[in-house]
């Protein structure tokens, strides 16, 4: 995979609950994280006194974030919508040249910040509700 353009990356969020998603509006900037626990079955056993791992096991987690400019559109009351009410919908992240993610996310925060002599600016992280897939490109 070349150099993309981070533009390229999309958040996008199901607005209605039947797979019509729309990308949040306003992001300048936004990340993805994959994260795996692991399970230590060491045992007096263990080859070399080396740590073993079960494979497979263990729980599994994705985390999204972004920031960007404020701009009361369709999507950003969407996400607040989300937020105040719990909701875990279907998001999708399109990564340039590598797949999408699509699955249920959980709004963990949302923060608003702006100065006099400059934009209103929001930052949102989410935490993955249950399974995800992936789509490769």
């Amino acid at each position: 995979m070349g150099a993309q353009n981070g533009k390229d990356m999309l958040i996008k969020v199901d607005l209605t609950g039947v797979g019509q998603f729309q990308t949040l509006a306003g992001l300048r900037a936004t990340r993805v994280s994959f994260n795996a626990e692991t399970v230590d079955v060491t045992s007096l056993e263990s080859s070399g006194g080396w740590r073993e791992l079960l494979g497979g096991a263990g729980v599994r987690s994705a985390s999204l974030s972004g920031s960007g400019v404020f701009r009361d559109d369709t999507t950003d009351e969407r996400a607040r919508q989300i937020f105040f009410d719990g909701e875990t919908p279907d998001f999708q992240v399109i990564i340039p040249d590598f797949g999408t993610i699509e699955g249920p996310f959980q709004v963990t925060s949302i923060e608003y910040a702006g100065s006099h002599n400059g934009e209103a600016t929001y930052e949102l992280s989410m935490a993955s509700a249950g399974q995800l897939t992936f789509t490769a490109l």
